[in-house]
């Protein structure tokens, strides 16, 4: 598939077949993750790919009980966004394939030669490591469209991250970042219409 077509093509699918995912496809998906640009090809990542329904289920369970944990308002529909958001952020159990994305902290070479903290230059150059994480995960999604899966990233289950990192061994300074499923859809999802970004693009001459 050309790149254009995966793109043009690439949608969030959250309901799959109860198909397995070959390994070979699994870890091409995750090589060409790996392709992708990082900030001075630092490469903040590694994969923790999960098919175990068990294990799936259980940080479900996890990820559900700290969303029920959160003070509800006192909005008449409070109930229903919390049942809404619960199912968006644990979905994933039903997945074949759950890729965790582990991110370590950015060792800029500016610590050195200035009197600022890590903290204080990673806000002022806005997060490059999760910025390179984002182009890694959209490898993911487009290497999922070219093999023939439909896939879809998640920040919910972030609600148990510190849970979820204890039962997947993740110490510090690595941290979770992302969640990101993969599979067959059960039926095919068309995307989303969106805005032509050219319409609205400022040109300076």
């Amino acid at each position: 598939m050309e790149l254009r077509a995966a793109i043009e093509a690439r949608t969030s699918v959250r309901v799959f077949r109860d198909e397995k995912i070959s390994m070979s496809d699994v870890r091409e998906i995750v090589r060409l993750a790996g392709l992708a640009p990082s900030v001075n090809n630092f490469q903040p990542w590694r994969y923790i790919a999960i098919l175990n329904k068990d294990l799936l289920s259980k940080m479900a369970d996890i990820v559900t009980e700290k969303i029920d944990s959160l003070p509800s308002s006192k909005s008449i529909a409070a109930k229903n966004i919390k049942n809404q958001v619960t199912w968006f952020s644990t979905f994933f159990k039903d997945a074949p394939l759950v890729l965790v994305l582990v991110t370590k902290p950015y060792e800029t070479v500016l610590e050195s030669g200035v009197e600022l903290s890590h903290d204080e230059i990673n806000i002022i150059r806005n997060y490059p490591d999760i910025q390179s994480a984002g182009a890694s995960i959209q490898n993911i999604l487009l290497a999922a469209v070219d093999l023939g899966y439909g896939a879809c990233w998640l920040s919910g289950p972030m609600f148990a991250r510190k849970e979820i990192e204890e039962m997947l061994h993740i110490a510090a300074p690595e941290k979770m970042l992302a969640f990101v499923v993969i599979g067959k859809p059960r039926s095919e999802s068309k995307p989303k219409e969106k805005p032509n970004l050219a319409d609205s693009m400022e040109i300076i001459e």
